[in-house]
């Protein structure tokens, strides 16, 4: 049976907060992880939508990271790599917890505000661009974010393709499953078994995996 033509939607904070951030497992091979999550899909194209971080004082490293990590995923022809914005902003905010309703006054804390902005509107517009245009036979989104439910309907009901749902969080999204023909659940057993090999070279040069993202074997751990 021929494999349906696929193409691949990741919300890349989507996937970084949900199933990446607390784990050692950021240096991830997207491709790698799509195949073995869809091996009955005939992969294409990985559209991968994310923004560019900015440095903090305690990880100033971490916007050098990122391109390092970009550098290394556009070594592979099927992944293709759209940019939103990330903006950082202070701002005061009431605190929820039990001593507010000890005081006669809110509290409040002066908090560093991140926002990603673009990707969930890039993707929606990739996603239902490329399904007019008849490219793919099904599609997958990597993402939990609700938005994305219009988009996902219109390309199924409408287009009639198919549209499956990969999902980074604990719990999925019963708007966004109850809109997927299928849905299936990131791993941490999987994120191991898919990580890019520590150096890569493109017209450039060598790219080497960042040294804080460097997974000891469990063999060498002390």
């Amino acid at each position: 049976m021929k494999r349906p033509r696929t193409h691949i939607y990741i919300d890349g904070f989507n996937l970084y907060y949900g199933a990446i951030r607390r784990t050692q497992y950021h240096w991830l091979n997207l491709l790698e992880l799509c195949q073995q999550m869809l091996p009955e899909h005939d992969i294409q194209r990985i559209w991968y939508f994310t923004a560019m971080v900015s440095g903090r004082d305690d990880d100033p490293a971490k916007p050098l990271r990122q391109q390092v990590y970009l550098r290394a995923l556009r070594t592979f022809p099927e992944i293709r790599i759209e940019l939103g914005q990330f903006t950082e902003h202070k701002k005061i905010l009431p605190l929820v917890d039990e001593i507010k309703s000890l005081r006669p006054r809110p509290l409040f804390a002066r908090v560093l505000r991140t926002d990603e902005k673009g990707s969930d509107v890039n993707l929606a517009v990739r996603l239902v661009h490329e399904a007019h245009q008849g490219l793919f036979d099904a599609a997958v989104v990597v993402s939990n974010d609700s938005d994305l439910v219009a988009p996902i309907r219109l390309v199924r009901q409408d287009l009639k393709k198919t549209v499956g749902l990969v999902n980074p969080h604990q719990f999925p999204s019963k708007d966004l499953v109850a809109n997927a023909d299928f849905v299936k659940q990131i791993r941490r057993g999987l994120l191991e078994r898919c990580s890019l090999p520590k150096t890569l070279s493109d017209a450039k040069g060598t790219i080497t995996c960042p040294e804080k993202w460097r997974v000891i074997p469990a063999a060498e751990e002390i």
